[in-house]
């Protein structure tokens, strides 16, 4: 199990917030802002070594904070938010090692396999991470899109991620339902997601301590990768960064 990190990005400054509360026209639920900037936050990452980290825009206003982070480490970040084929090779070319996409792909609730092999064919699926954020109905984990506020038709099934996995090299996963509120990890969702994600796949929601990483790694079978987000010391939180580098190594 390796440890993602994570640069959340709202109005230019590194942030934690609630999962699910973004929307248009009103400030978000929010757990940390730092007083740090991007850059710091990604040499940080970079002297540590933890490849693979990723810098997400939490909507408008974020261009020059990415930007400016993935300069400090180029190749060792992925970025996210507003991501599509006529600005992927852009972001690639300021510094990003992938690009990860959702919106991007899918048309009146369905994935839009035309939008998503035009992706492909402009980057590669070797530059691709396809975030499938889900939340739970009735019963179901269905994809969200537009910020986690609207629902797709798209469920997470063993199908499902067969079919993407030929189209990127990655999966990002956020427990939307738990995401920001260190009340602990979605174990179900990590369980489908080890049993059948056939590439590597990286899950963040709700670890507030260390009994969480190892419920993480058990019930991924060490095959799902983690972010930690607010519950890290660099966020406000009581976890130690330090100590969650050293446990995932």
């Amino acid at each position: 199990m390796n440890f993602r990190p994570c640069i959340d990005l709202h109005n230019g400054q590194v942030k934690q917030i609630i999962g699910g509360s973004l929307a248009d026209g009103q400030e978000p639920e929010t757990n940390f802002v730092s007083e740090k900037s991007p850059v710091w936050f990604a040499e940080l990452y970079k002297n540590d070594g933890l490849t693979g980290g990723h810098v997400i825009k939490l909507g408008t206003g974020n261009d020059d904070a990415a930007r400016k982070a993935l300069a400090a480490w180029p190749g060792g970040l992925q970025v996210g938010g507003g991501v599509t084929a006529d600005n992927a090779t852009e972001w690639l070319d300021a510094g990003a090692a992938q690009v990860i996409v959702t919106s991007a792909i899918f048309s009146d609730g369905q994935i839009n396999l035309e939008w998503l092999g035009r992706l492909v064919s402009t980057i590669g699926k070797e530059r691709l991470v396809l975030d499938l954020s889900c939340r739970k109905k009735e019963g179901q984990y269905f994809v969200v899109t537009d910020r986690w506020q609207t629902f797709t038709e798209t469920g997470v099934t063993a199908e499902m991620l067969s079919q993407l996995s030929e189209s990127c090299c990655e999966f990002l996963v956020h427990g939307v339902d738990v995401e920001g509120k260190q009340q602990g990890i979605d174990e179900e969702l990590i369980a489908l997601l080890a049993a059948h994600a056939p590439i590597p796949c990286t899950y963040a929601g709700g670890v507030h301590s260390f009994d969480d990483l190892e419920k993480l790694n058990t019930t991924g079978g060490g095959r799902i990768d983690v972010t930690v987000g607010s519950a890290l010391d660099l966020f406000g939180g009581a976890m130690s960064y330090r100590d969650v580098v050293e446990y995932c190594r």
